[in-house]
Parts: structure tokens; C-alpha cells; sequence
């Protein structure tokens, strides 16, 4: 696995490239993945919008995820990732916007919802797509997860955007 400054530093390089920029609106991670990204030079480029929205009135308030997704579908959701990232990408006016929410750990978990999983959206040109992982470990391990996987399916979508000459 590659690790995540070489994953951020990819990422970033990809958006430079293309004029894009990107955002982020993270629950479970707490802020862990625009950290990632702004630990990369140059990052201010590319990157100028990330919010923590560990809260559900957070979710709603900053990112215009509605009371009615959380209450039918839950804050771990692809319904609500994709509404975050929605949200993200409309109020940042990024071209990217990545959303995570999850149950890192150790409790919190259930039948339906275990600990570990984690709803990943992905606004971009092309639309909204939500994907769910189960990750094994520690707290700090299922979070960890969490930000290379992020910044994996960002780096993969973003590659597969046509290149702006």
C-alpha cells in the first residue's frame, strides 16, 4: 500500500495539473484527510476547504445535509456522504469534494452498522458516487484506512478526468 504523503502529494500533483481543486467534509477521520493534503507544499493551490462535521446539526448547518436523510438513513450513510459531499463541493466551489462518515471504535457499532465501517462520497464534474468499507483494527487503524482509501478513489477519479491542456 502506498503510503498516504506519497497518495496526498499524487493527488495534489493530478488537480495541479488540471486546475482543479479540491475539499473535504470528514466525520469519523476529524480532519485527518485535509491534513494530509495540507501537509503537502504547495497545497494552498489546490486545497482551500475542509470541514469537520462530527455532529449531525454540524452535517446540516455547514453542509446542507438534511434532517430527513439523517433521521431515515443515519449519519453513516451513502445518502448522507453523498449529501455532505454535495454540500462541500457547492459551498467550497471546489471541483472535487470528498466525504467521510463512519464508526471507527471501538464501540458504536452494530448488527447492521459494525465497527469499522465507513461510507466514503465523492462529488466531482461527473457526479456523486458513494462506496462503503469495512476496515479491521484499532480506532486509529479504521481512521488511518480511511484516509488512504479516500485519497486512493479521489487520486483514481481524478486521473480518469480529462487532462486539461
Amino acid at each position: 500500500m502506498t503510503d498516504t504523503h506519497t497518495l496526498a502529494a499524487q493527488l495534489g500533483e493530478a488537480l495541479r495539473q488540471r486546475g482543479q481543486r479540491i475539499a473535504t467534509a470528514e466525520s469519523c477521520t476529524g480532519g485527518l484527510i485535509a491534513g494530509a493534503l495540507t501537509a503537502i507544499a504547495g497545497s494552498s493551490d489546490w486545497f482551500g476547504f475542509g470541514w469537520v462535521s462530527y455532529a449531525n446539526e454540524a452535517k446540516q448547518q455547514m453542509l446542507d445535509v438534511r434532517a430527513e436523510t439523517l433521521m431515515a438513513h443515519g449519519a453513516v450513510s451513502g445518502q448522507t456522504v453523498r449529501e455532505m459531499a454535495e454540500g462541500a463541493r457547492r459551498h467550497s466551489g471546489a471541483d472535487w469534494a470528498i466525504a467521510v462518515s463512519g464508526i471507527a471504535g471501538p464501540g458504536g457499532g452494530s448488527r447492521d452498522k459494525p465497527v469499522g465501517l465507513v461510507w466514503f462520497g465523492l462529488a466531482g464534474p461527473d457526479g456523486v458516487k458513494a462506496f462503503s468499507e469495512v476496515f479491521a483494527g484499532d480506532r486509529d487503524a479504521v481512521r488511518q484506512h480511511t484516509v488512504n482509501t479516500a485519497l486512493t478513489q479521489l487520486l483514481a477519479r481524478v486521473n480518469a478526468s480529462t487532462l486539461i491542456a
